[in-house]
């Protein structure tokens, strides 16, 4: 759980740091989107004006400055419009319509947009400038280029953030992934090691005690312990290499499995093994495949309550595509939100344990079986059922 609370931390920690960068960037964009905004406006207020001149120009008026500063606007999108609502002429527009009527009528309606957002200039060429005078020209702008891509920018930046973050989590898991499986291998290489010599002085024990004690009852269970040691041994050493599988009767697996299950659990736990008729052959290590299906009926053991209870594998007819085996309980169930939980590595519910048995079990059922291993259901109090799909390799 610790290792899952401190992922879960940087997760959390990666979030908020993503979440203070997007919120600085758009009070920093607001802020220079605003500037814009008034720089713009002022720009047109020059241009209006320099429009008016040229307006009540005669031919005396020295209009070089004023042409100058009219020609100076090659970003901001202008249409000037006269009292009668008539498009006098448009600047920085793109029109696409192929008709003049078509096109007029494309221009109107961007000018009526501008005015909906308020970029309008009503500009009187009389002296009087009251509302009583009816000569004037309304000029209608948009936000230029550069202010769209500033307005664009934001969400851009947040992309890139986000797609940081999601990248960072990717990696930290990766890695951490990666330095687990390696603790993994050397640990369970090392217990396959360390087992080997005391399994060998053990044979060798029982092949003495079985010259001297030839009728002893008690050494034929000794002998099925000392090869239950090699068979941990080998499941051991197989860890973290690909194993090669081989053709297996599923029946005969399943049943050996719970009646080993069966043996070792308390009389108040009944451990029962529902096959088919016909015998389901599929590719698979047999040792490492028997670890996994111990692995859930140990753990629904550990979960039953005091009174007992029971523990069912299940061998339905084969599909064509897919074998499906079920380890039903009737333990006291997993929380819903627990359902992907439990096979993440550290993760356990028990007082004691080290929430790797599961993890294991995912691992041999899916890199090396190619199959799926999920929580099918489960209601607290009442029992649960995992699921395991293996595809049918020797279907014809």
């Amino acid at each position: 759980m610790q290792w899952t609370d401190q992922i879960r931390n940087v997760k959390i920690s990666l979030v908020i740091t993503a979440v203070l960068i997007a919120g600085a960037s758009l009070f920093v964009s607001h802020s220079l989107i605003k500037d814009l905004q008034a720089e713009e406006h002022r720009k047109m207020g020059i241009w209006a004006e320099a429009m008016r001149t040229i307006i009540r120009a005669d031919e005396n008026t020295d209009l070089s400055l004023t042409l100058k500063v009219l020609d100076s606007n090659h970003t901001i999108p202008v249409i000037v419009l006269d009292n009668n609502g008539n498009v006098l002429e448009t600047r920085n527009l793109k029109v696409r319509n192929s008709t003049e009527s078509d096109s007029i009528a494309s221009v109107l309606q961007e000018a009526r947009e501008m005015e909906a957002a308020g970029n309008t200039m009503k500009i009187y060429l009389g002296e009087d400038t009251s509302e009583a005078s009816s000569d004037y020209i309304v000029i209608d702008y948009g936000e230029s280029i550069m202010l769209q891509r500033l307005a664009g920018y934001p969400f851009v930046q947040l992309g890139i953030v986000a797609l940081f973050i999601v990248v960072a989590i990717i990696a930290l898991m990766s890695s951490k992934r990666a330095e687990q499986n390696k603790v993994w291998v050397g640990l369970s290489r090392e217990t396959a090691h360390q087992l080997g010599t005391p399994v060998s002085s053990l044979m060798a024990w029982s092949a003495i005690l079985r010259e001297n004690h030839p009728d002893d009852e008690l050494i034929p269970e000794m002998e099925n312990d000392i090869k239950r040691l090699e068979l941990i041994a080998e499941r051991f050493s197989k860890i973290g290499s690909k194993p090669e599988p081989k053709e297996t009767c599923l029946n005969e697996l399943l049943e050996t499995t719970v009646l080993y299950m069966r043996r070792r659990a308390s009389e108040r736990i009944e451990v029962l093994c529902e096959l088919p008729s016909q015998q389901v052959m599929t590719n698979l290590c047999a040792s490492l495949f028997q670890w996994v299906i111990e692995n859930l009926c140990k753990n629904a053991i550990d979960a039953m309550p005091a009174q007992g209870g029971k523990i069912v594998v299940t061998l339905p007819e084969p599909q064509h595509e897919k074998i499906v085996i079920y380890v039903r309980d009737t333990g006291k169930g997993i929380n819903r939100k627990d359902f992907k939980n439990v096979f993440k590595p550290g993760f356990t519910t028990k007082k004691r344990g080290w929430g790797l048995g599961l993890s294991l079990a995912k691992r041999i059922v899916e890199e090396y079986h190619h199959g799926k291993i999920f929580v099918k259901e489960s209601v607290p109090d009442q029992g649960t059922t995992f699921c395991i799909e293996l595809p049918n390799d020797l279907q014809a």
